[in-house]
């Protein structure tokens, strides 16, 4: 059971950096910010699906629920944002370019 537990950790928290950097985006999108903040007061709540105070299952819920919400959210990150998050929890720096919108209108511009 650890191993599973540890193995989860391991998911999530790269997942909690990636989440971390799109948040950290200059046009990330207000439904992920607000996604984010659910997922933090659910974990801070005391009100759950299953109480925490049922031993194994109480605690399975919250180790279900959230990987699930982080990867919807992240699933659903637009992709230039997606990008930059990918590269700067790899440790490579991330640039935040503009997103595919906001070039089409340059190349609108420049001609």
């Amino acid at each position: 059971m650890w191993k599973r537990v540890s193995v989860l950790w391991v998911v999530v928290k790269g997942d909690v950096r990636r989440l971390w950097f799109a948040l950290g985006h200059p046009q990330a999108p207000g439904w992920l910010k607000g996604g984010a903040a659910a997922v933090v007061l659910y974990l801070v709540s005391p009100v759950d699906l299953i109480p925490d105070v049922l031993p194994v299952i109480g605690v399975l819920d919250d180790l279900i629920i959230v990987p699930m919400a982080l990867r919807w959210l992240l699933a659903r990150l637009p992709e230039h944002i997606r990008h930059y998050a990918d590269e700067r929890a790899a440790g490579r720096p991330g640039t935040a370019q503009a997103g595919p919108t906001t070039e089409g209108a340059r190349e609108r511009i420049k001609r």
